[in-house]
């Protein structure tokens, strides 16, 4: 244990020296307070062992993964991992190419909690040369022109299409996303996660490099999280816009908290939740442990509730991640018919976007986060990406949808176009 002078100072230096290996990953949760979270941040770096696998076999290929190294290990789950799950299909065009599942044992880890760093995995003599480590403060990546692949007229085209679907009775909600993307993009990863960590920090951001495919997050969502015996997810669903008055902030907060639309889609997706944790829970113990608890963020304020079970002991933890996987707030109800509609009318394979990211520990803990808001980039073809959606029912007025987008995209344009 080791406590740094300047913990800030020692985040940015212990970030930048894990960005010297071709892998590196590093969840943030940028102080804000969560009773789940088992560090302030976590680093883990270099590659001791690694698993790649495409939609198949993978949750199976992961469990095999994890009982031969019994270790920490760090990785991500594709949106596409659905087609393993139920009888669906990606056929979207992909400009990422990021794997299907990447999963990694660290040869390096440093966690930190309250104010002292602590080596979990390699020498100890890591924290002397992370504090040691010199790197260039003042990069600047060159502005990227985003474009979009749906017009403001196509997007509201397709949300009246859906919500046709809605009228028939095909689904109750679904979430409808679209690409914002830039080819020949030329980025510096790190420094462009920086400076979006910095103007739009969240509980769940975090840096993830593998070789030349990179995810900068700033997600606030948590996907699941197993403490113990005990399971928890975190859907959220009802976003607001932020003022710089704080009166008219209080205002539209408290707006938010008693939206009926709001609230009518949130509870669509705990009931969601709710279903898709029963299949690993111990019968009669899912609990709803907090419903349309509103939470600020400095772009947004978000409705988030809060879904709990106690895992049954027959039940592996990997498949109870694979039995809520993808998560409800980012397909819709009835879920597969939402997958199968999200396939159809939205023009991007989503990959990596509305998928997750995180850790499982060495005693079968783990915490997983939401890709969203997120910046996806691919060095090699230098193709970037970032997706954005929302919750379609038969309220929603599709401009209104098509702004909300903007408004979630407003961060990442920030950072991107300078």
């Amino acid at each position: 244990m080791k406590t740094p002078q300047n913990i800030s100072e020692f985040k940015q230096k212990a970030l930048h020296w894990a960005n010297q290996f071709e892998v590196c990953c590093f969840f943030d949760s940028n102080e804000y307070k969560d009773a789940y979270s088992a560090y302030d941040f976590i680093i883990a770096a270099d590659v001791h062992a690694e698993l790649i696998c495409s939609a198949g076999n993978a949750f199976d290929q992961l469990k095999i993964f994890y009982a031969v190294h019994k270790q920490w290990i760090f990785g991500y789950f594709s949106y596409d991992l659905k087609n393993e799950t139920e009888d669906l299909q990606s056929n979207n065009p992909d400009g990422l190419n990021f794997p299907d599942l990447y999963f990694f044992v660290p040869k390096y880890l440093i966690a930190f909690k309250d104010g002292k760093a602590e080596i979990l995995l390699g020498e100890q003599s890591i924290l002397g040369e992370v504090e040691a480590f010199f790197f260039e403060d003042n990069k600047q990546s060159k502005a990227v022109r985003i474009s979009q692949k749906l017009s403001q007229d196509q997007y509201i085209a397709k949300v009246e299409v859906l919500k046709s679907h809605i009228h028939k009775g095909d689904i109750y909600e679904i979430n409808f996303c679209q690409e914002f993307f830039a080819k020949n993009a030329e980025i510096d990863p790190i420094h462009t996660f920086e400076a979006l960590n910095q103007l739009s920090p969240t509980p769940f951001a975090g840096y993830f490099k593998v070789n030349g495919q990179y995810i900068l997050s700033a997600t606030p969502e948590r996907f699941l999280c197993k403490r113990g015996t005990k399971l928890t997810s975190q859907p959220i669903k009802g976003t607001a816009k932020r003022s710089s008055d704080p009166e008219e902030d209080q205002a539209i907060k408290l707006q938010l908290r008693n939206n009926n639309k709001e609230q009518a889609e949130n509870v669509m997706i705990v009931d969601l939740v709710r279903h898709d944790l029963t299949k690993s829970a111990v019968k009669g113990s899912v609990t709803v442990d907090e419903l349309f608890g509103i939470y600020s963020f400095p772009q947004v304020h978000q409705m988030i509730s809060t879904i709990s079970c106690k895992l049954n002991s027959e039940i592996h933890f990997i498949d109870a991640i694979k039995n809520t996987f993808p998560m409800g707030s980012m397909t819709g109800a009835p879920k597969v018919k939402a997958m199968k509609l999200i396939e159809e009318y939205e023009v991007t394979k989503r990959g990596i976007y509305s998928g997750s990211f995180g850790y499982i520990t060495p005693d079968g803990d783990f915490d997983f986060n939401v890709v969203i808001r997120s910046i996806l980039y691919n060095s090699d073809n230098q193709y970037l990406s970032f997706q954005v959606g929302g919750a379609i029912t038969y309220e929603s007025d599709a401009k209104k949808e098509y702004e909300e987008c903007l408004l979630k995209a407003s961060a990442i344009l920030k950072v991107l176009e300078g």
